[in-house]
């Protein structure tokens, strides 16, 4: 998911996009609530895939301790605290520059994903893997995984805050970047034997409902604050970026600043 961009389409109607941004968030609740129902029905397919996953990468993790320990410190960086804490700084930056309702945006993904996955959790109820020589243990019940769930939202919050200043390779490593942390973080929760399969999964569609409900939210609460914000965020930050750019390439076919006005008087 991207911020809108600043083109005249969105000028013209601030609710372009938000049909898009309802289908995923209705896509993603809907996939929740059916990985939720084939949970607590006992579903042998997925069942057998938890059961199997979880053992096979916690046999694993145990007899490779350097493993283990490279899982632990991943799993810690991708912890809802680190996550939540770079939300809330991106979303102090943004305050500061005059993006307020992006700003808000951001911070409303921290603070709506944390209720969220507790209500969650505290419905669902459902026990965490249990091994007999855990290399890991975490509180609390299992669905979904918090760390999955936090880490899908600030991933895909951050890339589409870069999106719009980002020119062509700067979105595809964006993007890239968010999912490849996405993925590894929900990897390590499983590998390390706190999670089942299915609470992973079941974090990034809560991430993705997250995500697009509140995205929704704000366009109708404030149409077309985002694109302006957008605009605001690309005004304050593009000319700092083209004058590091600057510095570090040179031209040498051009004269220096001082000998161009020097030139430039004597023209005149």
């Amino acid at each position: 998911m991207h911020l809108t961009d600043a083109g005249a389409r969105e000028l013209r109607s601030p609710h372009a996009r938000l049909p898009r941004y309802a289908v995923v968030a209705l896509t993603a609740a809907a996939l929740f609530g059916l990985l939720l129902l084939l949970i607590d029905g006992g579903w042998a397919p997925l069942a057998h895939l938890d059961t199997g996953w979880s053992s096979g990468l916690h046999d694993f993790a145990r007899r490779h301790t350097a493993w283990t320990a490279a899982l632990q410190t991943l799993t810690t960086l991708g912890s809802p605290v680190v996550m939540r804490t770079l939300l809330g700084l991106a979303a102090g930056w943004l305050w500061m520059i005059g993006a307020r309702t992006l700003a808000g945006w951001t911070a409303a993904q921290a603070l709506v994903g944390w209720l969220v996955e507790w209500a969650a959790k505290a419905a669902v109820d459902r026990p965490r893997p249990h091994f007999p020589d855990p290399v890991a243990v975490a509180a609390g019940p299992a669905f979904p995984s918090g760390h999955a769930m936090a880490v899908a939202v600030t991933s895909a919050a951050l890339a589409a805050l870069v999106w719009p200043q980002a020119a062509r390779s700067g979105r595809i490593a964006a993007c890239s970047l968010a999912a490849l942390a996405t993925l590894a973080i929900g990897f390590t929760r499983i590998a390390l034997g706190v999670h089942w399969p299915s609470d992973v999964v079941g974090g990034w569609f809560l991430a993705a409902a997250v995500l697009g409900t509140t995205t929704v939210a704000v366009e109708l609460w404030h149409p077309g604050a985002l694109a302006r914000d957008v605009r605001r965020v690309n005004w304050r930050t593009r000319p700092r970026v083209q004058r590091v750019l600057a510095s570090a390439v040179p031209f040498p076919e051009l004269p220096h600043q001082g000998e161009f006005d020097a030139r430039s008087l004597d023209d005149q």
